[in-house]
């Protein structure tokens, strides 16, 4: 599971190319070499391995102030698919793909009230995102009872990449 993240918002006037890297090399190199390094482990594991990243829904919707990071969970989405083809059918990989959540890396975006409010309007199901909603999601896809589910970038965003929200 690698659960490693950026939230690096802002506009592109503001960034400098070393902000770009920065966050393609901690979310999708990162992801890369964990698995490098953990694929012996994972070869050898008796039964169906299973590699789960964690992408964005900013990295299929167009989102204002969001360019680095989609750019970087794009990059995590093509890595789950390369990856489900390369490792089948031993190692499944997929990808979690949530807005956002209330987690220590969103903490100062959502410790303003506005921003909060705003934001939990924009999503159909008028809340922000909790850990355990994407732990449980997590836990059924390092599971058997995921066998069958590979190279799936899967939502998980309260109907924010599907659903237009009223406000």
């Amino acid at each position: 599971i690698y659960a490693v993240g950026t939230i690096n918002l802002g506009s592109i006037r503001r960034f400098k190319s070393s902000d770009f890297i920065s966050d393609f090399e901690v979310n999708a190199v990162g992801a890369a070499l964990a698995v490098k390094t953990a694929l012996p482990k994972l070869k050898k594991f008796r039964g169906v391995s299973s590699v789960v990243f964690f992408s964005s829904v900013a990295a299929d919707r167009g989102f204002s102030m969001h360019t680095a990071i989609s750019m970087a969970k794009g990059a995590v989405n093509g890595l789950t698919l390369s990856l489900a083809a390369e490792l089948a059918p031993g190692i499944r990989v997929n990808a979690i793909s949530p807005s956002v959540t209330q987690t220590p890396l969103s903490e100062k975006i959502l410790s303003n009230e506005q921003t909060a409010a705003a934001l939990v309007k924009k999503h159909p199901l008028k809340r922000i995102g909790h850990r355990d909603d994407l732990a449980r999601l997590v836990a059924f896809l390092i599971s058997e009872e995921s066998g069958w589910i590979t190279g799936q970038i899967i939502g998980i965003d309260g109907g924010r990449s599907t659903v237009e929200a009223l406000s």
